[in-house]
């Protein structure tokens, strides 16, 4: 048995852990683990309260995307409804103008009737004063003649104006 390799193998094992064990390297190894794991359990709930705040603040940029999405629209619509107004404003104040400007025509159209058929009838007076005295001094002579005419023409004037 003294002769045999596995039992010296053995003997050396066990003294080697007695020395361990007196050295207090089971103490050291298992202070060490224990520090290992609190390390590792701290670095564990470090990554959930990470996760959490990372899972948080995602919520609040898809809530903040969805404010501006919603805004944007709003501001869209908004922008949509101007532009219409403005047409419908512009298309109202260019009906108007239009409207005025008809208006002011044919106002200038009626003037221009009245002024050119006011032109006619003097011109119209003119030539029949004109004849007229043309036609009684041809065959009226004397004083009768020159009262006769004036009073033709006065009333002529008159009659035509």
């Amino acid at each position: 048995m003294f002769a045999e390799p596995e039992f010296w193998v053995a003997v050396a094992f066990v003294i080697l852990m007695g020395v361990f064990v007196y050295v207090g390297v089971p103490r050291t190894v298992l202070k060490t683990l224990d520090h290992r794991s609190e390390r590792i359990k701290a670095e564990l709930d470090q990554a959930r309260q990470l996760k959490e705040e990372a899972a948080k603040v995602l919520a609040d940029y898809k809530a903040r995307h969805a404010s501006a999405e919603r805004e944007a629209e709003a501001i869209i619509a908004a922008a949509k409804a101007e532009a219409e107004r403005i047409a419908a404003e512009a298309k109202t104040k260019l009906e108007d103008f239009v409207a005025r400007r008809t208006k002011t025509a044919e106002g200038k159209i009626a003037l221009a009737e009245a002024q050119a058929l006011t032109d006619v009838r003097a011109a119209a007076a003119d030539a029949a004063i004109a004849a007229a005295s043309t036609i009684l001094s041809q065959s009226v002579k004397g004083e009768v003649a020159d009262n006769l005419l004036a009073k033709g023409i006065t009333e002529v004037r008159e009659k035509l104006n």
